[in-house]
């Protein structure tokens, strides 16, 4: 065992044995023998042991007749998961320390770092003038959503982090034994208070609850801190690369959210909820500026006496003291020979002034006393930077006054930028009802496509206004104030707080045009960006098609002027996959980003895309900075929307180390896109071939999901409608209430599928494709193996499904199958056949013995972690087959019983570290 090994299993004893110590505590000897109990069994079992299989099935079901019971067992399987989570995260940053120090050492850089991309582009030829180009360009923009797929509270998460920082100071070397006991006191005492803590809310959260609990809780622990360290770090790689150059970093990497403004199926996100969004955004940022000068002022104290100060900053603050009551004037004089201690006194009051205002925008506040923008805010910082940097204090203006600026230039008085998203449908309602109101058409809808673009764009050209009064459908009103409050933002926070409308469901220019005149009648022309989605097969296929028209419509192209010739472009990946299934979907993708950059560049446009990404394969998954290396080369080139979704946000973001890291590969990966991608002489065969591919991929995956008991199989061989119930966000699980699979979301689609390990969405239809186009003809596969070494999109493409299948276990499916009619268990045999085929197909293209033999760590991590959420998977098997026949239970039993179905859900989550 290496030592990183050696010192994962002793934290990971070290957490087991003071849970061990809690269960017998809490809930006595005997659950803690029958935990052990169903470990070793589950352990036997996964070591061969068929006999341990059987005892597990016949001892579950009769312990899940004491309802109790079974919550202690579920709970102590499912806190043993968040400490071994939590051990691993430590690791993984312990392992990241090492990496950087080494690479320090022999003086060179450390993989996926800013630094290695900088030297990258050095080596393939780049100028140090082409690298500021590239820079003047670049755009990294994460954009976190409140998706429904982060199972964890936050009062779990704050207790977590708590042990964290106890453990990491017990493994430092620096500890003495005294100490380290009473530190392992503490976490006995932070386990038993997760023993006692609840895992499932008691109701589901409102959006406020998501705008706090991720909006901001992440700003607030890491990024305020983690992100001027990226550009500390690229300023410093930058000076080592190219010592002769003077850069100017501009703001490359900024944040995003859908927090509060993502209406798509959500009817709790009304307009006073998006305000109230804006607002705790920017309370919570005025008061880490607020913050922040006070330690500023603790700091700052050079006197008159010892230094120089710039005319320009004395004069100025000769001229905000002059403004002052006499009573405060006497007051900052105690402070007359420290001048910048003057002036962050008055900045650091005009900072609450302006935080009181923007809450109560109806008090009556001289405007002398508070900021009315970021910039005035900023301005006063720069010039107390420049009289530092004038008069011998470079050193005093580096590090917390150079990071509070960094901070204020990305987060401005608005956090981070919200988007606003709607489904076309509600524009196109909207825009019906006000022509039928004003008889400029009756009936809109029944209007060819031709029709409605010639009308719309009349009426954008049209300089009256057509809304001046709220007097039509309930509905239409709604979407109307969400303009006028966007443009009310706009003038309160800053036009950077609402920067993109992204329109669910694009498939027409007419969908776009619909959202410019809604646009244009709240004087917004030109202020916001109009974002398309294109989320199905169909619609990525049409996208170039409609976007080629609008670049060519007068109307639009005179929009695009006044944004700066920018355009974002949203690809949906969740969708497509549900659509069309892994291979196909992918493909879709691909070919969507070659020719959508294609057609910007035609039409001399700047084309950013928006990944709309989630954590599990099936929705886009996997690691960010291969992802985006993957991506046609063309379609990046420095710029990139991305988002962050559920649990992926707490993976990546929860400690600060790996928040750097992930960052730092963003960074990475964007900058190297930039460079001299590799071309393939071969592309046009490897598109053909996998046009071909896919093409049978799909067909493969469509005749599953449109068998006539396909959706049935699906609702009773899963725990779908419990995910439903599910207190984990506010949005519902389905668009409208219906068993259709189109009106279900496809973030609880990829959720279900994981509780059951089946995880179709991350390979169904590949072994039938490859099986299928290769044939007999050895010389097929060779070239599909020639593929996976060379080209990045097949390789990681091919990557992900090694990962979906090693995450998938047929045996644990099949216990899910029972679940089903006998009548349609069928449904399962086909999903059996066609795993048992991907693997065997993947691992001859993929020329692999073993599923993820080159990722040894995963693979390793999987199997540690299988004889542990097993018993969980026979748990719910059990619980859902009890709440399905239909007992007759009490009030009580029946709460019971649900509440231990939705713990055995979270502690899968926490053992699979995916959701959806």
């Amino acid at each position: 065992m290496d030592g990183t090994q050696k010192q994962l299993s002793q934290n990971i004893r070290l957490l087991g044995s003071l849970l061990g110590e809690t269960i017998v505590r809490q809930s006595g000897k005997s659950v803690y023998e029958l935990e052990e109990k169903i470990r070793l069994l589950s352990k036997n079992w996964r070591g061969g042991d068929s006999s341990a299989n059987n005892e597990l099935g016949e001892l579950i079901p009769k312990v899940v007749d004491d309802l109790p019971l079974t919550a202690d067992i579920i709970k102590a399987f499912s806190v043993y998961f968040q400490l071994i989570n939590l051990a691993e995260e430590q690791e993984r940053v312990r392992v990241l320390a090492e990496r950087d120090e080494a690479a320090f050492q022999k003086q060179s850089h450390m993989d996926e770092s800013v630094a290695s991309a900088l030297a990258t582009l050095k080596r393939e030829g780049f100028s140090a003038e082409q690298v500021q180009g590239i820079l003047e360009q670049m755009l990294i923009m994460p954009v976190f959503t409140a998706h429904p797929t982060e199972s964890k509270r936050r009062t779990t998460r704050q207790i977590l982090d708590q042990v964290a920082e106890t453990l990491d100071e017990y493994n430092s070397n620096d500890t003495p034994g005294r100490r380290k006991q009473k530190l392992e006191q503490r976490m006995h005492s932070l386990i038993t208070l997760l023993w006692q803590s609840d895992v499932a809310r008691d109701r589901r959260p409102t959006v406020m609850d998501e705008v706090r609990n991720t909006g901001l809780y992440f700003f607030e622990n890491t990024l305020f801190d983690v992100v001027p360290h990226i550009y500390e770090e690229l300023e410093s790689a930058l000076e080592s690369t190219f010592p002769d150059t003077k850069f100017k970093v501009p703001d490359i990497l900024k944040y995003g959210t859908w927090i509060g403004g993502d209406r798509d199926g959500n009817p709790l996100v009304t307009n006073d909820v998006t305000q109230a969004a804006l607002l705790a955004q920017a309370r919570v940022v005025l008061e880490r500026y607020a913050s922040d000068v006070s330690a500023l002022y603790s700091i700052l104290a050079p006197a008159r006496t010892r230094a120089n100060f710039d005319q320009p900053f004395l004069d100025q603050l000769k001229e905000d003291l002059c403004d002052l009551e006499l009573e405060d004037r006497e007051y900052l004089s105690r402070f007359r020979l420290e001048p910048y201690r003057q002036k962050l006194i008055l900045m650091y009051r005009k900072l609450l002034a302006t935080r009181r205002l923007i809450a109560q925008p109806e008090r009556e506040t001289d405007p002398a006393k508070t900021y009315s923008c970021s910039d005035e805010f900023l301005a006063d910082l720069t010039q107390i930077q420049d009289s530092l940097h004038n008069h011998y204090g470079e050193k005093l203006a580096e590090g917390s006054l150079n990071q509070l600026i960094r901070r204020v230039q990305l987060f401005g008085f608005h956090l981070a930028t919200l988007d606003i998203r709607q489904h076309s449908g509600r524009h196109r309602a909207a825009i019906s009802d006000v022509f039928k109101s004003y008889s400029i058409s009756q009936n809109y809808e029944s209007l060819s496509e031709d029709e409605k673009i010639e009308l719309l764009c009349t009426e954008i050209q049209n300089d009256r206004p057509l809304t001046s009064k709220l007097e039509f459908a309930e509905a239409t009103n709604d979407v109307i104030e969400l303009f006028r409050l966007i443009r009310e933002s706009h003038d309160t926070f800053g036009s950077d707080c609402i920067q993109s409308y992204v329109i669910s469901m694009t498939e027409s220019c007419s969908n776009m045009l619909e959202l410019l005149l809604l646009a244009r009648d709240s004087h917004l022309l030109g202020q916001i960006d109009v974002v398309p989605l294109f989320e199905t097969v169909a619609d990525l296929n049409n996208a170039p098609q409609i976007m080629a028209r609008m670049f060519t419509n007068p109307v639009y192209a005179d929009h695009l002027k006044q944004r700066n010739g920018q355009q974002q472009i949203m690809i949906g990946y969740s969708d497509s996959n549900k659509d069309g299934g892994y291979l196909r979907a992918n493909w879709m993708l691909f070919k969507a980003q070659r020719e959508l950059a294609a057609v910007c560049e035609e039409h001399n446009v700047s084309l950013t895309l928006f990944h709309g990404r989630g954590g599990s394969l099936g929705r886009g998954g996997g690691p960010a900075n291969r992802a985006i290396l993957a991506q046609p080369p063309e379609s990046i080139r420095g710029r990139i929307r991305i988002t962050e979704q559920g649990e992926v946000v707490s993976s990546r973001y929860s400690n600060p180390q790996i928040a750097h890291r992930h960052l730092q590969q963003l960074v990475n990966a964007v900058l190297c896109s930039a460079g001299r991608r590799p071309r393939f002489d071969k592309l046009p065969r490897w598109s053909e071939i996998m046009d071909e591919l896919s093409a049978v991929a799909f067909s493969r995956y469509r005749e599953l999901v449109e068998r006539e008991d396909f959706v049935a199989y699906f609702n009773q061989a899963s725990p779908i409608d419990q995910i439903g119930e599910l207190n984990i966000g506010s949005r519902p699980s389905k668009r409208k209430a219906s068993n259709k699979l189109d009106d279900l979301r496809a973030i609880p689609w990829v959720f279900a599928w994981t509780q059951s390990r089946t995880n179709i969405p991350s390979w169904f239809g590949v072994g039938s494709a490859i099986r299928e186009w290769v044939g007999d003809n050895a010389s097929r596969m060779s070239e599909l193996q020639e593929m996976y070494s060379e080209w990045p999109f097949f390789k990681a493409t091919f990557n992900n499904i090694h990962l979906g299948i090693a995450r998938a276990d047929i045996n644990i499916s099949q216990l899910y199958s029972l679940l089903a009619e006998e009548s349609i268990r069928p449904v399962f045999d086909l999903i059996k056949e066609e795993f048992v085929l991907s693997q065997e197909q993947v691992l001859l293209v993929t020329d692999k013995q073993e599923i993820l033999e080159t990722e040894s760590w995963l693979k390793r991590s999987i199997q540690m972690r299988n004889p542990y959420v097993d018993p969980l998977n026979y748990f719910q098997v059990a619980l859902l087959e009890k709440s399905r026949r239909g007992d007759s239970l009490t009030a009580e039993e029946s709460s019971m019983l649900q509440r231990a179905i939705a713990s055995s859900i979270k502690g899968i989550a926490s053992g699979l570290q995916n959701v959806g």
